[in-house]
């Protein structure tokens, strides 16, 4: 949003009147603050973080446009959660992500222990050379809903019922029994779906050596969803009286 739109949002909202230059002022105030708290001092060791997106309307250079930001939040080892960045992916891959790595690097992580992602490419590679001892746990939610794209709606239920056996079998040696049992079934009609999860399980089956809780925390990155939720109260209440106000 433009400083006028800001102006005009408040307004509109609260029957506040105040100038673009105020609001100019305080967010010279605020940028360094905002600088400050992404450039902060980490803890040396997370035993679990998440990475999930997030779609954004953003004004550039006068257009309107939708960019993804990447929130990373992390599990301290007193088990309290924590953001520990936001990024941009201007352009998502390899590189992205390992300039986001280095700069946990550089801000005082040493280890992450489990990465909890949602097939973000790129991202394993990455953090193989970042973190070269770091377990990927690729989101299990994420890929159910990636093959359900592939599947006849007269088929789903019936396929998602065969994965259940997969992915919430009691051990890696019974999933791995029940996927193939899968690839037997439905292996002929949709081939591609089969071999995602075979290409993948790799990352997707990290989670069951774990105890149950453990399991329940990292098989999907919905951990991010709260907070995702919080922000949208304020990005979607606001780009939509910018959005009616400019015509879009």
């Amino acid at each position: 949003m433009s400083y006028q739109d800001i102006a005009s949002h408040l307004k509109e909202m609260y029957d506040f009147d105040v100038s673009a230059g105020t609001i100019s002022a305080v967010t010279d105030k605020l940028v360094p603050l905002i600088e400050d708290w992404r450039s902060r001092p980490l803890e040396s060791i997370y035993p679990i973080v998440f990475l999930d997106g997030m779609y954004f309307k953003s004004r550039d250079n006068g257009k309107v446009m939708t960019k993804v930001i990447y929130n990373i939040l992390g599990v301290n080892q007193e088990g309290y959660k924590e953001i520990l960045g936001f990024y941009v992916a201007e352009s998502e891959g390899s590189n992205f992500w390992l300039g986001v790595l280095n700069d946990l690097k550089q801000r005082g992580v040493q280890d992450l222990l489990i990465a909890c992602v949602d097939g973000l490419r790129g991202f394993p590679e990455a953090i193989k050379g970042a973190f070269p001892k770091t377990e990927i746990q690729l989101c299990i939610i994420h890929q159910i809903r990636n093959s359900l794209k592939y599947v006849a709606s007269k088929n789903q239920k019936e396929f998602m019922k065969d994965l259940k056996e997969v992915y919430q079998a009691p051990n890696k040696e019974a999933a791995e029994y029940n996927l193939l049992k899968s690839e037997e079934k439905w292996g002929e009609k949709y081939p591609m779906v089969i071999k995602s999860w075979q290409s993948h399980w790799e990352h997707l089956s990290h989670y069951f050596q774990y105890s149950g809780e453990i399991r329940n925390l990292i098989y999907t990155t919905n951990a991010t969803l709260g907070f995702h939720r919080q922000v949208r109260k304020y990005t979607n209440t606001s780009y939509a009286v910018c959005s009616k106000r400019v015509g879009i």
